[in-house]
């Protein structure tokens, strides 16, 4: 399927894996809105470089926990670009300092449920939102990770959920759902971050998976789920799911 003059949302795109996605599939021709919360020179910096390759993006600045911002970014594809096709919902967290203690589960759960029902009113029929998770979010009902990432997998796995029971709605506009997973991620920052509490944690998920997917490799992943011949409601285990299931 062609991605020629189709328009695709990638929330949390500014660095990364959803940066990453963002270059593959507007070098597939697609219409790339990149969105980052706060750091916009990041951003304009990804923009840069998908035009100089000669693809077509535009960096918008929108916080998806505020319902205004999440109708902002929506509208903003709509205006740059004249058509809304895909959204991936790649933008996540949880274990930033001084936020309230609900923080992970209004940006995890909340806030990806509302875009996705906003984006959805403004989506062409064929569309597809897809939603960039973890092993470690899908089965934490099942195998329990660290500590300082519970809160993050548990809201997660709850936003994973409302997205699943959204399907018959979404199914009624002729737009999927497809849910991409994968293990720890070389080099992101929160891998980083896990590696520096408990040093060791990565080299213990590469020996017991086998492999680690790069931030390159696993954005090659999510941007094939965008067009992949899936049903909808779909769960991509990237890698498979050595150590999670038996």
């Amino acid at each position: 399927m062609t991605l020629t003059n189709k328009t695709i949302i990638i929330t949390g795109s500014s660095r990364g894996v959803g940066a990453d996605t963002a270059a593959l599939l507007a070098g597939e021709g697609a219409n790339v809105v990149v969105n980052y919360r706060s750091k916009a020179p990041r951003a304009n910096k990804v923009v840069a470089g998908i035009e100089e390759a000669g693809g077509k993006a535009v960096a918008v600045g929108a916080d998806v926990t505020q319902a205004e911002d999440a109708q902002t970014l929506v509208d903003a594809a709509i205006e740059n670009f004249g058509s809304l096709d895909y959204l991936i919902l790649n933008a996540s967290g949880g274990m930033e300092s001084g936020m309230p203690e609900d923080y992970a589960m209004t940006l995890n759960r909340d806030s990806q449920l509302r875009l996705a029902r906003l984006a959805a009113n403004k989506m062409n029929p064929g569309g597809r939102i897809v939603f960039v998770t973890s092993h470690q979010a899908h089965f934490i009902r099942e195998v329990p990770t660290m500590a300082e990432y519970t809160p993050v997998a548990e809201s997660k796995r709850a936003g994973e959920d409302a997205l699943l029971a959204e399907v018959p709605a979404l199914a009624e506009k002729d737009i999927s759902l497809v849910v991409v997973s994968a293990d720890m991620i070389e080099g992101t920052v929160t891998a980083a971050l896990l590696n520096r509490l408990h040093p060791g944690a990565i080299e213990a998920r590469r020996e017991e998976a086998g492999k680690l997917y790069t931030v390159a490799e696993f954005a090659a992943e999510v941007a094939k789920m965008v067009t992949a011949d899936v049903e909808t409601g779909h769960v991509e285990l990237v890698g498979g799911a050595g150590g999670f299931t038996k």
